[in-house]
């Protein structure tokens, strides 16, 4: 079963937390701060597998987590760094994130790794907090959180030259007989369940990769049939061949046609009808002698637009080394360049975003602060001892939090309160 598409889980590793330990030393104050830093939490990695050319792994396996950090341990060791989790796609793979549809990362041409989702930083140990009017802090940061993401995993396949064409036209004998490619040929009146890749080689080092592009039929672009699962395939292509059925043995008129399938090409996305686009005529040898007339309406119709008609036949192989010749031509004035979909959503930042906080000013004139970020922190921190009390205001500092209310006018005295916690602000 060909799978071109995937909905996984992925979570990176959270960092391990800061320890809190002391030295059992004489005339040290308190034993003096010894806990070591939490180690940074495991990334997720996603590489290009070239023995890879679908996405049926992930059709059993749903979530994938790397390994979080250590926490830190006593005497300052470090506690251990989380393994990072390698997950193995095919060349042509773009991670997408689930909920927006947006690029993360396109796993073509030269990006053959790329780190997805980074692993939490490792907290810092009580024995970084330790200052001449604190020698014996009692606290420690904690690691930062793993990143949970749900992504879509979605297989574009990498050809230049794309087949495309109703069922039974014939495009299946046209690619296995120019390529290396070995698909399943019969008179059926249905479609090739999957894209068929071969390379065209045309001798002195020429030659280009091309697709059989299954599923193209009437209301492709709005789901009947296959055609929206494999629409996707041709966007990466550089040069589209139509292949009509030019004898008419099913009963249809080719001219319709290509004009129903560039329809589809355009519904899906408009750029599709951008790309150079040849006809290859196929089934001459079951045209009656002197019955030409079809090629002549299709050369009439199409070559005016720029699209040149090559009649041929799969079979026999007549008119093919014309047709391929005038692709490798077409192709060799194009951008060589792999089709790569640029990154739009970053996991980071999002997240960073998620962590924001916001202030408001209620009714009684008090501050009030509110966002994940603060409430984790308040969390982790005792507020009732002066030392961990510091530590809350220096990452209120470090955040920009304290910058923030001076830029809203709080004042000395006034009221700040946290998550049924209050405060009276006063400047340092």
């Amino acid at each position: 079963m060909f799978a071109d598409s995937a909905k996984i889980i992925i979570k990176s590793g959270k960092g391990g937390d800061g320890h809190v330990s002391f030295r059992r030393e004489k005339y040290v104050p308190n034993g003096g701060p010894d806990g070591g830093d939490g180690g940074k939490g495991g990334d997720i990695i996603f590489v290009v597998d070239e023995g890879m050319n679908t996405l049926n792994d992930f059709r059993h396996k749903r979530k994938y987590a790397a390994q979080s950090g250590e926490e830190g341990k006593k005497r300052n060791c470090h506690g251990r760094k989380g393994e990072d989790l390698i997950i193995k796609v095919p060349e042509g793979t773009i991670i997408r994130d689930a909920e927006t549809d947006q690029v993360i990362a396109d796993m073509s041409g030269d990006n053959r790794r790329q780190i997805v989702l980074k692993g939490g930083n490792g907290g810092l140990g009580n024995q970084h907090f330790a200052t001449s009017s604190m020698q014996a802090p009692k606290y420690a940061q904690p690691g930062q959180e793993a990143i949970e993401l749900e992504v879509r995993l979605e297989l574009k396949v990498i050809a230049d030259v794309g087949l495309i064409g109703f069922p039974n036209v014939g495009k299946s004998t046209l690619i296995s007989h120019v390529t290396n490619a070995t698909p399943t040929i019969a008179n059926y009146h249905f479609t090739t369940l999957n894209p068929i890749l071969g390379v065209v080689d045309l001798g002195d080092g020429r030659g280009f990769v091309m697709a059989d592009i299954p599923g193209l039929i009437e209301g492709a672009s709005e789901g009947i049939g296959l055609g929206h699962e494999f629409l996707k395939h041709i966007e990466r292509t550089k040069v589209l061949i139509h292949v009509v059925d030019a004898a008419g043995t099913e009963g249809r008129d080719p001219i319709a046609d290509i004009y129903a399938i560039n329809k589809e090409l355009e519904a899906y996305n408009p750029e599709l009808l951008k790309k150079p686009q040849v006809i290859a005529a196929n089934k001459i040898d079951a045209i009656p002698n002197g019955e030409n007339e079809i090629l002549d309406k299709l050369r009439a119709e199409f070559e005016p637009k720029g699209m040149k008609l090559f009649p041929i036949s799969a079979v026999s192989g007549k008119g093919l080394k014309e047709l391929l010749y005038h692709v490798e031509e077409l192709l060799s004035g194009l951008d060589d360049k792999p089709i790569i979909y640029e990154q739009e959503f970053f996991p980071e930042l999002h997240f960073l975003n998620n962590d924001a906080y916001t202030i408001t000013r209620a009714d009684d004139g008090a501050f009030e602060l509110e966002g994940p970020k603060i409430e984790k922190m308040l969390g982790y921190t005792n507020i009732d001892s002066e030392k961990g009390f510091m530590f809350f205001q220096r990452f209120l500092k470090e955040q920009g939090i304290l910058k923030e209310l001076e830029k809203m006018g709080i004042e000395d005295g006034d009221t700040v309160r946290m998550y049924g916690m209050e405060f009276d602000y006063y400047q340092s």
